[in-house]
Order: C-alpha cells, then structure tokens, then sequence
C-alpha cells in the first residue's frame, strides 16, 4: 500500500510530462519551474549529529558517542536516554524551520547519523522535510556518519578510522541505508537530493591510500540509489574533508552535482579555480555545501566569492551554545561549566575514585541538562543579526 502510495505521488509529480524535481541541465541546476536555481543555505548541524565543541566542550567529549558516555556519567543512562529524545525533539522545531525561510534562505542541509534512519526510522527526519516543504525550504540529505566511519574522526562518530574504505560489508551496508531513504523519498519533491559521504578520507598521509577507493564507492551507492529512485540528485564531495577532487574521474551519473567545503583560508576566487576548473571540465554542476565558523567580514567576503562565480553555498551551522558564527545561539545552561570542568580533567583520570572530587553533584548536573533542553528552543535563542547580514539575507 505504501509503495502504491508512493507511486500517485510520483505521477503527481511528474505529471504533464514535467518533472516537479529539481534537476542538473549542463553545469546549473533547474527548478521545476524552468529556472535556474542557485542554493543559498544553512546546515542543521548539531540535531542529528551532536558535536562537543558547539557545546563549549574545548576539551573532553568531541562525537556524539563520547558526550553520551559523559552523560551517561552525569545522569545515568535512563535520563540520558530521556534527554536525547526530548534534545532531538527540541532542537529543530517548525518554528526554526520558519525563521529559515523568513530570513530569505532556500535550502538546508540535514547532516543525519546512519544509526537514526532506517529500518522504519524516519519520524525526525519526516517532520522536518514536512515543514520544509510547508515554509518552501529545499532540503539536501547529508550522511554524515556512515557505517564504519568514512572519517574516522568525532565528525562521524566512528572509532579512529576510516573503516568503511576497508570494510566490504561497510560498504554493502551504507549502499543500503541509502537505498532505503532514496525508496522512502522517492516521490519527495522537496528533497533535491543526497549528499553521500560528508567529508571523507581525512588528510592525513597515511591514508592516502584510500583515495581511489572513495569513487568505487560513490558507483556503488549511486547504484543502490537508482535502483528505486531515478529522480532525485546524488552528490560526491572529494576526498581530504571534501576539498580534493583530483579523486574524480568523468561523472557516471547524469543527475550529479558535486561538493567541496573550504574553511580558514583567504576567501577568494583563487583558492576555489580547482573546482571551478572541474565544473567547465565536464559541465557539472558544483556546491560549496560546507563553510563559516569564522567572523561576519570573512564569511561576507567568501559568500560574495561563490556568488560571483555562480556557485550555490550552505554555511555552517544553523544553530550552536554561545556564539556568533551561526544564525541562532542558545545561552549556556545553569552548571554547564562544572560539566565542561569535569568533561575536561574528571573524566581524564582513569580510577573512578580519583574522578570523583571532580564530579558535579548530581542535582547540578540534571539541572544542566534540564536548563539545556529549555535553552535550545527557538524562542530562546538569541539572533546573530550579523551573521545573517554577512549572507545578505535578512532576518524577520
């Protein structure tokens, strides 16, 4: 029945003899309507993907598994589990979606964690494509935590290596995560499309080797994809934090975009001339689907960049704990610096009984983590006005 479901709305869509998904014609992508569409978005990091250092955490837990032991530490894993439930709840909500839209964006990237869809999990996910859809937001689904890790660092939650690029079963497993959500999204127009692997292969010399490993698995994915979704779009970043497209060879998929993020550089055209270069190549279309955490002049500087040279952007991240180099920003909870205290020297002393001086009472830390999930909210956030003004977009 679902799949019956399914099928109307994908003749719906598809009604007329004109597509209602966004598409890639030469090096641009069309929207339905015939026009040329330039992305200008926001990333919802830190929802599906938490990361320890958009809590405060210069120290101690980085992945989203490490500050789940902390808490688990803290409040025990009942309340931890509890928390987690409510935080995902909490953290993006229709209203976030909204200011999105209002503040004159058109798109998001939604970073998701492999472990969280699937296998019939798509509630959080199906919200927010929801109110996407009701506030005329595209959204772009991004695996950023694959199977095995395609990192090996706390950006995928993996354990210290990039095992997915020497794991066949890895690979097998990731490809059919993906063709799942491309079954479940098939008719979803307002999903362009997916984002396969957020920056795999780290730089690092020793895995280098890697590279010509990263293309056979895109094939391998892509594959799994077409198989029951022929319409939404599938985008590679290179290898190096999705900086290195020399990895690439001709595009194997005419509904292709590809990807590249670029932090902490001089924001100008130069630094990007590679993959601008590989755009007029082979006529593809490419996207900056990562950048900021860096001043409002810098992140102004590179927007203009990408502008004029006819490149689409998402910025990085919606949403973080103190701070201006995002859209919104939470203040920090009661007690949260015993938290960072303790996550920073408690935690890094092996016998439970050397941490336990370090340890905030227990009243404190549920109150933490309590004041947390009310602080997240949107209506309690602050607006960084000039973060969004560094977008030209103006807020509402």
């Amino acid at each position: 029945m679902r799949h019956f479901a399914a099928l109307l709305v994908l003749t719906a869509a598809s009604c007329g003899g004109e597509t209602q998904f966004v598409r890639v014609s030469g090096s641009d992508l069309i929207s339905p309507n015939g026009e040329k569409l330039m992305l200008r978005g926001i990333n919802l990091g830190n929802w599906l993907v938490a990361e320890g250092y958009m809590f405060r955490f210069d120290q101690g837990p980085a992945s989203t598994r490490e500050i789940d032991a902390l808490f688990n530490d803290l409040v025990g894993p009942a309340e931890t589990e509890r928390f987690w439930k409510e935080y995902r709840e909490n953290y993006i909500t229709e209203a976030d979606v909204a200011f999105i839209h209002r503040a004159g964006f058109n798109s998001v990237r939604i970073p998701f964690d492999y472990r969280l869809v699937g296998s019939g999990k798509f509630g959080l996910l199906d919200r927010v494509v929801g109110w996407c859809r009701h506030a005329g937001l595209y959204v772009i689904l991004d695996m950023h935590c694959a199977p095995g890790g395609q990192t090996g660092t706390n950006i995928d939650n993996s354990w210290g290596y990039p095992w997915l690029f020497e794991n066949s079963e890895y690979q097998r497993e990731t490809a059919a995560v993906w063709r799942e959500i491309a079954e479940h999204y098939s008719p979803e127009t307002t999903v362009i499309g997916y984002d396969l692997l957020n920056e795999p292969i780290p730089q690092y010399p020793q895995l280098a080797h890697l590279n010509p490993r990263l293309e056979p698995v895109y094939k391998q994915i892509t594959a799994a994809i077409r198989a029951v979704d022929q319409n939404h779009i599938v985008i590679q970043g290179g290898a190096q934090w999705d900086t290195n497209f020399g990895v690439f060879g001709p595009p194997f998929d005419s509904q292709a975009i590809y990807t590249f993020h670029r932090y902490w550089m001089e924001p100008s055209a130069k630094d990007i001339q590679p993959y601008m270069d590989f755009r007029k190549r082979y006529n593809v279309p490419i996207w900056m689907s990562e950048s900021g955490e860096n001043t409002d002049a810098w992140i102004a500087k590179f927007r203009a960049v990408l502008d004029s040279n006819n490149i689409g952007w998402a910025f990085w991240p919606y949403k973080k704990m103190d701070a201006t180099s995002c859209m919104a920003s939470f203040a920090r909870p009661e007690h949260w610096d015993e938290i960072v205290s303790y996550a920073k020297r408690g935690r890094s002393v092996s016998a439970v009984e050397n941490r336990m001086p370090h340890r905030p009472p227990n009243d404190h830390s549920r109150a933490a983590l309590a004041d947390l999930l009310t602080k997240i909210k949107f209506e309690n956030c602050h607006i960084n006005e000039g973060y969004i003004r560094a977008l030209i977009l103006k807020s509402k």
